[in-house]
């Protein structure tokens, strides 16, 4: 080659590696779940038509996957889960067009990309073992594929270590167990076509969401009984119980004398203060007179006399419970059982109530499935509170709880949000923290949650907006009133310690905006949530304002009435660190927030891995008395 020539040649590598790099950096940067692009797909078809017409599924499918391509195009995203959520809508779409060696390679793809432990040795082994054996010619639905479904798959599980995956694993039968070709159609029916049937319109989440389904009807469904006997086996082989680090770790002031009263509000959806007056550990507001329909002490609310409560349209109203109608009153105890059996079968507990629970999913109809929501939905808005008020309480006469309450949508298809609720929300939001000030609350659990993303759903639910972005422009209003109020009246209130919930929907409150879990202030401390061994969970969300971690999972507390029931969640894993901040203001009421969170960050186990901050309620104590030179004895 003549020098000339190499010249040439160099130059146009050179040329052809910049234009690489300028198609590569003319993508449109993502840093927020909110520069997302917002598609909408015209549907002449309600979703519960579409879902059992295979031909326009597969053009559903198909759109899907250009638009998803063209986004991956347009857009430089960096958040790994927003990112593996497209690459699973894509292997939906190729199992759905036939092409498994595909969706293998991005199963492959997706595993790569986890971060948790447990997710990468997990993830989509089920899915893989299905599309392998499909790929060497077994007939799906027959017993041949049966056979050689359950061989290759339990190949795949045998060698994982059980302390690692436990909890995945566990959580995955009693979903496969939960689901049902009823329950598919059922919640399409109640929760899309309605939306759909307005509009005529489906956003890209809802497209890919009845893609999924339609994969799971058609493919996950017929070895549904395999992947269940697969995991029962492999879990009575290796099932031992986790060592449990917490009950070490505990801090009892049930021993103590000379406690300073602390006053904790439980800021969530209503709390039985039955169960908690006899111990001492309510609130009382002394200028009020109970049930007079007065406001005695002209502070604008009646009867608050131990807090204050908002109904659904955030507009003062009475009362420490939500109002359950009659009807579901009378099956209370019934939703208890139902509550359990869920939460057993969840965690692949063999119960009574786990039995029933399986038996009853498995005779529900489509059309039942409505009712079946509404009856969880009641069910949560109205015992919630309380079993986080028990968590916080728990050991800590010094404790004083103050209800805040919330009441949260629970509606199958939720109210249309208008400006005036948002405006009315913000309203809500301040005069809480002004009534919390006042009433000097030193801490402030908040296991709960809200994003842009759950206003947009709403929207399209009942058919509001013209298209996806029209939608996303109305949502932004009405989410960044609340959001600035909210951060405005916690900066308003110095001396309070707002503990939030990180969120379980396993993603980065950073990217996704979370109220309040992505609020960032000194007196704010974001709790997510691990399991009795300190093993992060597989639904907790993360990030870097998720500071300290606490147990989330079967967490056993009060549910109104007096009940005792293990519920999962950083709902739960909140209020543990909430209960340690109050054993520290009960010791030593001169703390400030910051001092708290320092105490309790500083006590925290860092694991190796540097993702989990497990609190560490006695090193806590000790170095709350190692500053004040006190002794704990008898602690």
């Amino acid at each position: 080659m003549k020098p000339n020539d190499l010249w040439v040649c160099l130059t146009l590598i050179a040329g052809c590696l910049q234009l690489h790099a300028e198609s590569e950096n003319s993508r449109i940067p993502v840093q927020r779940a909110d520069d997302l692009p917002r598609i909408t797909f015209r549907s002449e078809l309600i979703p519960s038509e579409r879902l059992e017409d295979s031909d326009a599924m597969l053009e559903l499918a198909q759109d899907l996957k250009v638009k998803i391509e063209s986004i991956f195009e347009t857009y430089d995203i960096q958040d790994k889960t927003t990112l593996k959520g497209y690459w699973a809508d894509l292997r939906n779409v190729a199992v759905l067009q036939g092409n498994f060696e595909q969706a293998l390679q991005i199963n492959q793809q997706i595993r790569e990309m986890q971060e948790k432990p447990a997710e990468r040795l997990t993830s989509g082994l089920s899915t893989d073992s299905l599309f392998r054996v499909l790929l060497a010619g077994h007939e799906l639905g027959t017993a041949a594929f049966s056979e050689a479904y359950q061989k290759d798959y339990e190949a795949s599980i045998r060698e994982l270590p059980w302390e690692v995956v436990q909890d995945n694993i566990e959580s995955s039968k009693g979903s496969m167990e939960m689901y049902s070709a009823n329950l598919v159609r059922g919640l399409v029916k109640a929760q899309m076509d309605p939306g759909v049937a307005a509009s005529g319109q489906l956003d890209l989440n809802a497209a890919a969401a009845l893609v999924n389904l339609k994969f799971m009807l058609d493919f996950l469904m017929p070895v549904k009984n395999d992947i269940v006997r697969v995991l029962s086996d492999y879990i009575a082989d290796h099932r031992v119980e986790k060592p449990n680090i917490w009950p070490e770790r505990n801090v009892d002031l049930s021993g103590v004398s000379n406690l300073h009263e602390v006053i904790v509000a439980i800021w969530d959806s209503g709390v039985d203060v039955d169960i908690f007056e006899p111990l001492g550990q309510v609130w009382k507001n002394a200028a009020e007179i109970p049930g007079d329909g007065i406001d005695n002490d002209g502070n604008g609310w009646v009867d608050d006399v131990h807090g204050f409560a908002h109904d659904l349209k955030n507009k003062r109203t009475q009362g420490v419970l939500f109002d359950l109608p009659a009807a579901v009153q009378e099956r209370y105890g019934d939703l208890i059982r139902m509550s359990k059996g869920l939460s057993d079968v969840q965690a692949s507990i063999d119960s009574e109530e786990a039995s029933e629970f399986k038996q009853y999913m498995s005779t529900l109809e489509p059309d039942a499935i409505e009712a079946f929501l509404l009856d969880l939905g009641y069910f949560g808005n109205f015992t919630h509170g309380t079993h986080v008020a028990g968590i916080a309480a728990e050991g800590n006469p010094g404790i004083r709880l103050l209800t805040a309450r919330i009441t949260f949508d629970h509606k199958v298809i939720p109210d249309v949000p208008t400006l005036e609720d948002g405006v009315r929300a913000a309203r809500a939001m301040k005069e809480a923290v002004a009534y919390m000030k006042e009433a000097g609350v030193r801490v402030v659990n908040m296991s709960w949650g809200g994003t842009q993303a759950g206003i947009e759903s709403a929207y399209e639910a009942n058919g509001v907006g013209d298209d996806g972005e029209m939608r996303a422009q109305m949502a932004r209003i009405l989410y960044e009133i609340s959001y600035d109020a909210l951060v405005e009246a916690m900066a308003s209130a110095p001396g309070i310690l707002f503990i939030p919930a990180a969120g379980n929907s396993d993603e980065d409150v950073e990217f996704n905006k979370v109220i309040p879990s992505s609020i960032d202030l000194d007196n704010v401390l974001v709790v997510g949530a691990v399991d009795q061994a300190g093993e992060e969970t597989s639904f907790t969300s993360y990030g870097k304002n998720v500071r300290v971690h606490a147990n989330g999972f079967e967490v056993d507390s009060y549910l109104p009435g007096g009940h005792r029931q293990e519920f999962s969640g950083t709902s739960m894993s909140a209020p543990n660190v909430a209960n340690l901040a109050a054993k520290l203001l009960a010791l030593d009421p001169s703390l400030s927030p910051a001092q708290v969170i320092s105490l309790i960050t500083l006590g925290a186990e860092t694991t190796e891995d540097g993702r989990r901050h497990l609190i560490h309620p006695r090193r806590t104590i000790e170095l709350l008395a190692l500053r004040n030179g006190l002794s704990i004895d008898g602690i």
